[in-house]
């Protein structure tokens, strides 16, 4: 059976939730394999609203089993509260349809605390986090020093390795000007929690190689966006993790041989929360107007995204390095009536023309788009379920970005709705 790993193409808020839900009608397994509870998922289900931050989100629908793998930091209180939030929507969550690995770090007070006050600093450049501890978890991770899931069930060495620990933080925090971490209340807060958490902890690199071999399918679900990557992405305005598709295989314990088609969810033009570089951001009534159509706000944090036309140069580098066998369009509608669309088909650099933004932050800020006009649409494509229903331009609008990406569209999305979706390609086609 197909495996398909769901990736973000842009910066992130391309649509994600809702196109994973859709996909996860067809899958028996949906697995989160980075990130944290700073990437917020919207689901509209019948009308009916579903906000998720951490949790996969094929865990509204049943009969699925929904896994937090090895590559996300998890953060144990605002699982707790997560859970009680979509439970008391009425969605069933329990140890038989939710699981976490063994081996996933956890992200404690320390951390957000480290984070803000970075963050607040005025000697150094905002990297615009949630503020969540995201990154300071992930510090400890790759420092050998994080407190994971497993340990949670050994009382005996959990205040070694609070201790190990603390070693760095209370160091850290005294050149922030923070006081010391208090050691035995921490300890206390993780031994309270422990019991919660344990129930849904597994060994899932062996649950997933299990359900594999039966036949199951599996569908991966990253967070964030390809161009939030530690590595790939527009650094230092960036993540803390892998977000691209080769990190669906090590943040869930399966191997790249268990991925059969890596799918790109890409917003019809393009957004942006925080800093960085946005080469095609306008600060003109049509970034405005995309704005207030997109609704372009936060899931997790509330913050106004930035707005901008289409950058094709920056999808085309992200289909190459995840990989992607087809992209799902997403928020088709929201151009619906403008005259005129661009699309950015490369760079000004310095008087060079450019193919790909480069990686030096001070090139990537002196980039100037080069624009690609076509005409727009005045019909409403709100809804849409077939290309008979979509107006001639939007048509065109679609397939010149298949050409300029060099990636062909799978899926087109014209609603937050789940079934106001065009299939032209199924991912999960054997």
């Amino acid at each position: 059976m197909a495996n398909v790993v769901v990736v973000g193409a842009q910066w992130g808020d391309e649509g994600k939730g809702k196109l994973v839900d859709w996909l996860s009608e067809r899958a028996e397994v949906i697995v989160r394999f980075q990130g944290g509870h700073n990437a917020g998922h919207t689901l509209v289900i019948d009308k009916k609203v579903y906000k998720l931050s951490l949790l996969p989100s094929g865990i509204v629908r049943g009969n699925k089993l929904s896994v937090i793998g090895n590559g996300v930091v998890l953060d144990p209180w605002h699982l707790k509260e997560e859970i009680a939030k979509l439970r008391g929507q009425g969605v069933e969550i329990s140890p038989d349809n939710l699981m976490v690995a063994e081996n996933t770090p956890l992200i404690l007070p320390v951390h957000a605390e480290a984070d803000h006050a970075r963050e607040a600093l005025k000697s150094i450049a905002k990297i615009g986090t949630t503020g969540r501890g995201i990154g300071p978890a992930y510090e400890d991770k790759v420092g050998r020093r994080a407190i994971r899931v497993s340990d949670l069930a050994d009382p005996e060495t959990l205040a070694a390795r609070v201790d190990r620990l603390l070693l760095h933080h209370d160091t850290l925090r005294r050149g922030l000007g923070l006081e010391p971490v208090d050691r035995e209340a921490l300890i206390a807060k993780l031994g309270e929690i422990a019991p919660f958490v344990l129930q849904f902890a597994a060994p899932v690199w062996k649950v997933l190689s299990e359900k594999r071999k039966s036949g199951s399918r599996i569908l991966f679900e990253g967070a964030q966006g390809s161009l939030l990557d530690i590595d790939f992405g527009t650094y230092p305005f960036v993540t803390s993790s892998n977000v691209i598709a080769g990190q669906a295989a090590t943040g869930s314990g399966l191997g790249p041989g268990a991925i059969d088609f890596v799918l790109g969810i890409v917003k019809a033009y393009t957004t942006r929360v925080g800093e960085g570089p946005f080469p095609t951001e306008l600060d003109d009534p049509d970034g405005q107007r995309l704005g207030e159509r997109g609704h372009e706000f936060g899931v997790v944090t509330g913050r106004k995204r930035r707005c901008g036309w289409f950058d094709a140069a920056l999808v085309r580098q992200t289909c190459a390095t995840s990989g992607m066998n087809g992209i799902a369009l997403t928020k088709l509608d929201v151009l619906d009536g403008f005259e005129t669309l661009k699309i950015c088909v490369g760079y000004q650099l310095d008087g060079e023309e450019l193919s790909y933004l480069p990686f030096a932050a001070d090139q990537q800020v002196r980039c100037r788009p080069i624009y690609e006009e076509m005409s727009g649409w005045s019909e409403s494509t709100e809804g849409a379920r077939s290309w008979a229903e979509l107006p001639a331009n939007a048509i065109k609008y679609v397939r010149r970005i298949e050409e300029l990406i060099d990636c062909s569209v799978a899926l087109v999305s014209t609603s937050p709705e789940r079934d106001d979706t065009i299939l032209v390609t199924d991912p999960f086609a054997d």
